[in-house]
């Protein structure tokens, strides 16, 4: 079962809350793996661990709260992944780095297809899947996957700024990555658009039914995403 655990506080209650709280985690991540989010049914959590249905919205107050802190935990989950693998790669050359990354990033989403899904879209119609809280929560990935660019981007950026540099800073600085450039910002932005593109087409079984193979066609990917940085974003200013 994925660590969704919450650190408990507020003594014996403290507790114990939080010891539901992981119980009815643990239930929905089941319900999303048995069905997707269209299965995820509070009463149906109740009525699994034996209490009233209204006795657990004293620990949810509804579908979407419950939805928000699965979708957080699998971001923190994710991004431990990644800093894991980055961690224990931090010897290698910076290319290699970033195919340990990308590689654990794959492994991630392959073991985790109902939590992956969860990251990218609106699980259900009117959920808010740009929240404050949820933004937060992803950039802990990105920053991970621009410290390991860093290491393979020439420094600083070239050339009179365009209208995408500007928003790129604006996106670096309010997320306080004031040395992060804006070359290095959609080197970033493009390596998790192509990583996500090709894993998110594998987990739906797309590669499998051409009869290709999504290994080979992952490090082809990450080859062209390493290239970038010869000539591409890594070093100019975009246009």
């Amino acid at each position: 079962m994925a660590e969704i655990s919450e650190a408990p506080s507020g003594g014996i209650r403290g507790r114990f809350r939080a010891h539901v709280r992981d119980e009815v985690k643990h239930v929905a991540l089941r319900q999303l793996a048995e069905g997707g989010p269209q299965a995820l049914s509070v009463n149906a959590i109740a009525k699994e661990l034996g209490v009233s249905g209204p006795a657990l919205y004293r620990y949810f107050a509804n579908r979407d709260e419950l939805l928000t802190e699965l979708v957080a935990n699998a971001y923190r989950d994710l991004a431990a992944a990644l800093a894991a693998s980055t961690r224990a790669a931090r010897r290698l050359p910076p290319p290699r780095r970033l195919r340990t990354f990308a590689a654990a990033y794959r492994k991630w989403a392959k073991a985790e297809p109902h939590r992956y899904r969860l990251l990218f879209t609106a699980p259900v119609p009117g959920y808010d899947a740009q929240s404050d809280r949820l933004v937060a929560a992803s950039q802990e990935a990105m920053n991970v996957l621009l410290d390991v660019l860093a290491d393979l981007a020439p420094a600083g950026a070239t050339g009179e700024p365009k209208a995408l540099d500007r928003q790129l800073d604006r996106w670096a600085r309010s997320r306080q990555l004031t040395d992060v450039s804006p070359a290095l910002a959609l080197w970033g932005v493009v390596t998790w658009t192509r990583l996500h593109g090709l894993v998110s087409l594998e987990i739906e079984g797309n590669y499998a039914a051409m009869g290709l193979d999504p290994e080979l066609l992952f490090d082809l990917e990450v080859d062209g995403i390493l290239q970038l940085g010869h000539g591409g974003f890594a070093g100019q200013s975009t246009s």
